[in-house]
């Protein structure tokens, strides 16, 4: 068995009806180069192949109530596949609004914690075709956030594809082994007297870091202010219903903005997203005087040497929605970028994973309960999450069929209902976009806004 860390456990612990705290990615598939055809019971067949080197797709959770530690993951000796792949027919006339709201109703429902914590829905009849005779098919994976970060999640992704069509998968992959009831209480209670010592050793490391805060704030060389951003619509606590949209921007059109104004991809794809924002709350008289801040998850994969699939910080960063001019907008984003990059580099890889072992399930949910039931929520931490993936550029086959694009969602969390994730993919930025659908409705417009968004930075000369 293998014992999740604090950071892992703390997306079961956030977890309510109306935070599902899953992330989700929609493939775009081109069933024609599939060897021999598609077929659902021919893909069935083959994720089960690949399913032998995915441990976490089977394993799930196991705890009892003496385990004074964090649960642990062990082998599904019952796991039963068709208790997590699903397939059907998007309604007609199958275009992208009808897909994007059987994607949002799926997103909606938190994943079966009896089980291992992912499904896979395969959704034909894309555009009225059929993928058995080579149409185009969608595929939506969800995850939970405890098992997969955006590292770890790209990773299990990359077992289930290939360079090349009717590549054999790979070996099989021991899991974590069965549950022992007895090791489960014992060693959990061992983790719990080391605690005191592991928290020593933070407290230096904290303190350290609260000093150069201070300094940094009186030189003004400070990431944004976290419960400064301004209130907006999406900013509340959120509801169980999901609204999803997606589209995609030319990587090259991308780079070239960036090579005109000396930034990094990642600056203008906070620019396009300040942009659409921007227009999309000014549009309903909604902007408001000050900069919104966006919450940007870094890893930390390449710096830790912590436990746990979550290795993840995050940075706070303005996205200077009050400035009109598109260019002066772009320029500012790139110095806060760099600033707010330094200080979260300062305050260190492993300070959010070290806090995050002392975190104990009982104080999440009456914390959680304060933040949404009150109005807290509605004094957003940030406004919005915004991730940048890198993706692989060159082409994909996922069990068979190429990969044309790929749109991951990320979580939206109580007090900021909205989630934008760019991927970069074989020459295209792929940008999926999640909002609690209460708070944002119309979220489809927020994509429809992009286009035009690097158009503009494309015209200034």
């Amino acid at each position: 068995m293998q014992r999740l860390s604090g950071l892992d456990a703390s997306f079961l612990y956030l977890e309510t009806p109306s935070q599902p705290l899953h992330v989700c990615s929609i493939l775009e598939l081109d069933t024609s180069t599939a060897p021999g055809g598609y077929s659902f019971e021919r893909f069935r067949e083959d994720l089960g192949a690949r399913i032998a080197s995915i441990p976490e797709f089977r394993q799930k959770l196991a705890d009892s109530r003496l385990n004074l530690d964090h649960p642990v993951w062990v082998e599904d000796d019952a796991f039963d596949i068709d208790r997590h792949l699903h397939r059907m027919a998007v309604p007609a006339p199958g275009g992208s609004d009808e897909l994007a709201d059987v994607c949002g109703r799926i997103a909606s429902d938190p994943l079966d914690r009896d089980a291992p914590l992912w499904e896979m829905w395969v959704i034909e009849g894309i555009g009225g075709a059929e993928p058995q005779v080579g149409g185009p098919m969608m595929v939506m994976t969800k995850v939970h956030h405890s098992s997969v970060d955006g590292v770890t999640g790209a990773d299990v992704l990359a077992r289930l594809c290939n360079t090349e069509p009717g590549m054999p998968p790979p070996e099989p992959v021991d899991g974590p082994g069965k549950a022992d009831p007895l090791q489960l209480v014992v060693s959990g209670l061992a983790n719990l007297a080391s605690r005191p010592l592991r928290l020593a050793s933070a407290v230096p490391a904290t303190m350290s870091t609260i000093v150069d805060i201070v300094r940094r704030v009186g030189s003004g060389r400070t990431m944004a202010v976290p419960f400064r951003a301004p209130r907006t619509r999406f900013n509340d606590a959120v509801t169980r219903g999901r609204a999803v949209a997606y589209t995609e921007l030319d990587l090259a059109d991308v780079k070239t903005v960036k090579n005109r104004f000396g930034v990094t991809v990642n600056d203008v794809v906070m620019a396009l997203c300040s942009d659409v924002l921007r227009r999309f709350l000014h549009d309903r008289n909604q902007l408001p005087g000050t900069s919104l801040v966006a919450s940007v998850p870094v890893s930390v994969h390449d710096k830790s040497d912590r436990p746990g699939r979550n290795q993840l910080s995050a940075l706070f960063s303005r996205l200077e929605t009050q400035i009109a001019d598109p260019a002066e907008r772009l320029r500012a984003i790139a110095r806060v970028n760099a600033v707010a990059k330094e200080h979260s580099t300062a305050i260190g890889a492993t300070l959010l994973l070290d806090w995050a072992q002392f975190a104990a399930r009982a104080l999440f949910t009456p914390v959680l309960r304060l933040y949404s039931g009150t109005g807290l929520a509605r004094r957003p931490i940030h406004n919005v999450v915004i991730s940048n993936v890198p993706g692989p550029q060159a082409p994909l086959y996922f069990l068979g069929s190429r990969v044309r694009a790929m749109y991951p969602l990320g979580p939206v969390f109580h007090g900021s209902g909205l989630n934008i994730t760019a991927m970069s993919l074989t020459g295209k930025l792929n940008i999926g976009i999640i909002a609690c659908r209460e708070l944002v409705p119309d979220v489809r417009r927020l994509a429809d806004k992009f286009d035009s968004a690097l158009k503009e930075l494309l015209d200034i000369t």
